[in-house]
């Protein structure tokens, strides 16, 4: 190229600017809801309130045996609804009309009545049933059976089963079908095959909502209050009617529901993550990151 053919050629284009988006919306709103928050803030630390009695309480022996009792009888009543919930939803999917629409009246009843009413009929079935007899074992008392924990442990359990098993089902419904055709032309039977292969396939899809069941049944575990069952609503009431520090006590007891609701939160982002590995969705990114993304101008987000 010689010097007229240099002069005549175009000047090279400057590098864009690139001016990042500017979210004034965001920040508007985040200064509204922080606003907001402190005004909250403010008015419950101005109002008649000893916050010294909540922190008292806190360890007290009968609030911290009442966790215990809470965290016990979720773990039992979500363990037996996760045993009915497979069970209903392979009934469910059965091509017998008759255990299909067993398990379909099963969800269809006990996820209609509220959990309270399901509670109070369980605590007085004595009323409906004054002997429990098995043939062969013997005769018992219904009072002496149904013990508040008993009560407490099959109202939530079975309730609980009806919601597991919709998502149990959806579960297997998501596991294609070939995978069932494919074991079938193996020689597996079909217990064998929804045992060994849909299963443990479906799990992915199962294990989200479970764990969203069980944060779930550790609040909803306090309704065992109104069956006399001593979880943690209870061991706060008994002491607010001798000290009447009523307010003080309920804040008590709110703090023991976040701190086990918490702990169990993460532990279901971790169990979450584990089984999304492999699949085309990542994994949601957490608080900080989306703080993160928001402070730094220009990423993509």
């Amino acid at each position: 190229m010689n010097e007229h053919d240099a002069a005549a050629a175009p000047a090279a284009a400057p590098a864009p600017i690139v001016v990042p988006v500017r979210h004034y919306g965001r920040w508007a709103a985040a200064v509204v809801v922080l606003v907001l928050l402190a005004l909250v803030v403010r008015a419950f630390a101005s109002a008649d309130i000893d916050y010294r009695i909540t922190w008292e309480f806190l360890t007290q022996e009968n609030v911290v045996r009442g966790a215990l009792n809470t965290l016990i009888i979720s773990v039992c009543a979500q363990t037996l609804g996760f045993v009915l919930g497979v069970l209903a939803a392979v009934m469910r999917l059965s091509r017998n009309p008759v255990t299909s629409g067993v398990a379909w009246l099963y969800v269809w009843f006990f996820r209609g009545t509220p959990v309270l009413v399901q509670l109070l009929v369980w605590y007085n079935l004595s009323l409906v049933f004054p002997t429990i007899s098995l043939p062969g074992l013997g005769t018992w008392e219904t009072n002496a059976v149904m013990t508040p924990f008993l009560a407490a442990l099959l109202g939530l359990g079975i309730n609980e089963g009806a919601y597991m098993a919709e998502i149990v089902r959806a579960g297997i419904s998501s596991v294609d079908r070939g995978q069932t055709e494919a074991a079938h032309a193996l020689g597996m039977t079909p217990p064998l095959t929804m045992r060994r292969v849909v299963l443990p396939q479906a799990m992915r899809v199962i294990i989200p909502p479970t764990g969203n069941e069980f944060v779930n049944m550790l609040k909803t575990s306090s309704l065992a209050y109104a069956i006399q069952y001593p979880e943690l609503l209870q061991s706060a009431v008994k002491v607010y009617s001798n000290n009447l520090a009523v307010v003080e006590l309920l804040f008590c007891v709110s703090i023991w529901y976040l701190l086990l609701t918490s702990v169990f939160s993460v532990l279901q982002h971790f169990l979450e993550r584990r089984f999304a590995r492999g699949s085309q969705h990542g994994s949601e990114p957490t608080l900080w990151r989306r703080i993160q993304g928001n402070l730094r101008p220009g990423r993509v987000r």
